[in-house]
């Protein structure tokens, strides 16, 4: 019989940015199922800095001090993507002094260089035997965010978008959207993978991508790539930066999870900027967000809803996969709910229905306190 000892725990969450004087206070209610994980995963959307200058085309931005890396740390994760569309807000100072907060505390980081191939290396994380590797991609780019050969960034997931007229004789009536991945982009993502799976036993792939605030829709172009990572090898698709849930696909018994919404994310409101024209643009995206004044955490109702996967990775292999849902409070602490919190049902219930909805197969039983991905995997464990 196997020993239950041998089995590496992996956990994985969205978006988190701590931005208050006791960042610890933001995962009082999570951390301890953090540091049981042989690995736990995070997406930082905040720089760790405090110099560098704003750039003019960072739209909505924060910056917190490097000592809230040790408080990511302390939490539990061990692996961060900083492949985000805020990794350069703060200009080149801030986007390294982050990567290197991150480092000083003991954390892997992925998605980011000093240049591509920097920015395109995985990280390798070597437990109990096995090789789990990870990469992280980015799909949301402010101008000048991505790296390339001779510039610090991200590794780009570009994709491009056309606008056809439903209605060929009707002026302004509404459109059909279609979306594409950069072929490059695409290429390099394949090789990627391929790479790194002939040397890993399981591979996992974040991807910073989407729809941010719209319920439910998926774009076109996250299905392709989604598809192709796993095609390539991918054993576990991790999106974000949605800022809600997203539904869950499963294509070759690989979940596809389009995004697992914010985890811990501190963002006041306040009433100057609740009156900005760039804020009621975006507030026009989801029908169920009211600012309050009141509340470190300024999204919409959909976003109080979150999730942390849960991978149990033995005989190196994934060999199961199931969400932990989580209900995050007016002042940003994430809390993982027992399945008897009428909550819990909640969480699921949204994550059928934006499913359904996007035409995804992503199905799920409740277990032990869980939802379990129906997949091959799970039912032949």
């Amino acid at each position: 019989m196997k020993n239950p000892h041998d089995e590496i725990i992996f956990c994985a969450v969205g978006d988190i940015c701590p931005s208050r004087p006791d960042p610890d206070s933001l995962f009082t209610r999570v951390s301890s199922e953090l540091q049981r994980a042989d690995i736990a995963f995070c997406q930082l959307e905040v720089n760790l800095t405090t110099r560098g200058t704003r750039l003019p085309q960072a739209r909505h931005t924060d910056r917190t001090g490097p000592e809230v890396a040790h408080a990511i740390r302390r939490a539990g994760f061990n692996v961060v993507s900083f492949a985000g569309n805020h990794c350069m807000d703060w200009g080149t100072e801030g986007f390294f002094d982050t990567i290197a907060a991150l480092k000083d505390a003991g954390l892997q980081v992925i998605g980011v260089g000093a240049n591509i191939e920097e920015a395109r290396t995985p990280v390798v994380m070597q437990v109990k035997g096995s090789r789990i590797g990870f990469l992280a991609y980015n799909s949301i780019l402010p101008m000048g965010y991505w790296a390339e050969q001779n510039r610090p960034g991200c590794a780009p997931l570009r994709a491009w978008t056309h606008y056809e007229q439903v209605e060929h004789d009707q002026p302004g009536t509404p459109c059909r959207i279609h979306t594409w991945a950069n072929q490059d982009d695409l290429r390099a993502l394949v090789e990627d993978i391929e790479k790194l799976k002939s040397k890993c036993d399981v591979v996992i792939v974040s991807m910073h991508w989407g729809i941010h605030f719209v319920p439910a829709v998926i774009a076109d172009y996250q299905r392709q790539l989604g598809r192709a990572a796993i095609d390539a090898g991918a054993d576990l698709i991790l999106g974000h930066h949605a800022h809600i849930l997203k539904g869950v696909e499963v294509y070759k018994d690989v979940p596809v999870l389009y995004s697992l919404c914010n985890f811990a994310m501190d963002l006041p409101m306040t009433r100057e900027h609740a009156a900005r024209k760039s804020f009621k643009e975006i507030q026009k995206l989801n029908p169920n967000w009211e600012p309050d004044f009141e509340s470190t955490y300024n999204f919409p109702l959909d976003s109080r809803k979150s999730l942390i996967v849960k991978c149990v990775i033995a005989d190196k292999r994934i060999k199961r996969i199931s969400l932990l849902p989580v209900y995050i409070d007016r002042q940003s602490v994430p809390e993982i709910l027992p399945d008897s919190d009428p909550r819990f049902a909640e969480v699921q219930e949204y994550l059928e229905q934006i499913s359904k909805e996007a035409d995804l197969n992503g199905s799920f039983n409740r277990e032990n306190g869980e939802l379990l991905i129906k997949t091959r995997k799970n039912q032949l464990r």
